[in-house]
């Protein structure tokens, strides 16, 4: 703690530029002779300002509001300068100014945050991960200006209240229609990322207390749809005359067999393709939204694939392995393609993601770390969300065990004979 410094304030008068027989009143901070001055925005008649005591001379009511605001202006700028040193900050006289302005570190507001925050983070973060940050600005800016009233709000402001009101305000906005916006995850998604920005604020010693403390984030657990071994043949066997609804479902069967996401799908290239240490073709690429590199053996499925659209690029001169069109569109013709496969899903392209861990890889006994490498996951856990045991295999396994049971049966008869 700095004790060594020495700090004074004063006031003074400068002649006013507006009345001639009136004086402009400002203080004075000096911390080691260096100085920094502020306006109080008052002004005095020169009869009616003592230069000896640096107040206001009389008793009358005016000038008695006067001394007592000086006077509040003298006690702020010492509770200032204690802040200051109980903080351990260097301590200055513009520092000292900067705390009584509120426009020093502790003053920040939630939109300087988030201001900070989405300048800093749109080089980290992929364009998506910004686009759903900025839905989250949105939600907060009309949060305060339709139910607290405000323009901004300081973050030494945020509380536990604050929280749950927002929580309260999400749950309930309506569209043009008047039908609920976010369901139960959607809100959840926007609190944990108001949550992250106030996690930076808290790094940045923005502010002391940290409002989620007491707040827990709770997400309704959904069994992620996949396609059955079943509905994946149904797919294969489906052939189009039509070449987009071809296109997009040997792109959906691809990403079955690989277990790439839409952009990793859309984004690959010839040149990520090569020969593997079983000789083998490989994919060796980076999952676009993690930045993880992943190395996925060519199951033969995915191969006819790459093989059937092998002069794609050639004839429309693009880099780009598979055919595929935006995401938005490419799901719609996944729902045309599974009526017409008789399979009531709701299907998207994520779902093939699915459908490769559960249907292709673990079903069929892949362990499930192989399968964590393959998607391209940092922890276990959360290949753990993708992969579900299902039927078949626990039934296949029972009967495997019921087997073993038997084997052991028949060795301790034949032990006693």
């Amino acid at each position: 703690m700095q004790t060594n410094n020495t700090f004074s304030i004063i006031f003074f008068t400068r002649k006013s530029r507006n009345a001639k027989n009136e004086l402009s009143i400002y203080v004075r901070i000096t911390v080691n002779r260096q100085r920094s001055e502020i306006s109080l925005k008052r002004n005095v008649l020169f009869k009616e300002w003592d230069n000896a005591k640096n107040r206001g001379r009389g008793t009358s009511t005016k000038i008695r509001i006067l001394n007592n605001y000086l006077d509040y202006v003298y006690n702020k700028l010492l509770d200032c300068h204690k802040q200051l040193l109980e903080e351990d900050k260097i301590i200055s006289a513009n520092v000292i100014k900067a705390r009584y302005l509120g426009k020093d570190d502790i003053h920040k507001t939630l939109k300087e945050l988030i201001a900070y925050h989405n300048t800093n983070m749109i080089t980290v973060l992929k364009f998506g991960t910004m686009k759903n940050y900025y839905t989250t600005e949105k939600y907060l800016n009309s949060y305060l200006n339709r139910k607290l009233k405000v323009n901004d709000i300081y973050l030494k402001q945020l509380n536990y209240r604050f929280i749950i009101d927002f929580e309260q305000y999400l749950r309930t906005c309506k569209n043009s229609k008047k039908q609920l916006v976010l369901a139960n995850n959607g809100v959840m998604k926007h609190l944990e990322r108001f949550k992250k920005m106030i996690n930076l604020a808290i790094k940045l010693e923005w502010i002391v207390k940290n409002p989620f403390n007491q707040f827990q984030l709770k997400f309704d657990k959904y069994d992620r749809q996949y396609l059955s071994e079943r509905e994946l043949e149904l797919i294969e066997n489906t052939h189009y005359k039509n070449e987009r609804l071809e296109r997009v479902k040997d792109c959906f069967i691809f990403s079955c067999y690989t277990g790439l996401s839409y952009i990793d799908v859309k984004e690959l290239t010839l040149n990520q393709l090569t020969k593997g240490i079983d000789n083998n073709y490989w994919i060796f690429t980076k999952r676009e939204k993690t930045n993880e590199t992943v190395k996925i053996p060519l199951l033969p499925k995915a191969l006819d694939i790459i093989n059937k659209y092998r002069d794609f690029s050639k004839n429309i001169n693009s880099k780009t392995l598979l055919p595929l069109c935006s995401n938005q569109k490419t799901n719609v013709y996944l729902k045309e393609i599974a009526k017409d496969c008789g399979i009531y899903k709701n299907i998207t392209f994520h779902v093939a993601r699915h459908t490769f861990a559960t249907t292709v890889m673990l079903s069929n006994g892949v362990p499930i770390e192989t399968v964590s490498k393959l998607l391209g996951h940092t922890k276990l856990s959360t290949t753990q969300i993708y992969a579900r045991v299902i039927e078949s295999k626990i039934s296949e396994d029972i009967q495997n065990l019921l087997k073993r049971f038997e084997t052991k049966k028949q060795k301790q008869l034949l032990a006693v004979k």
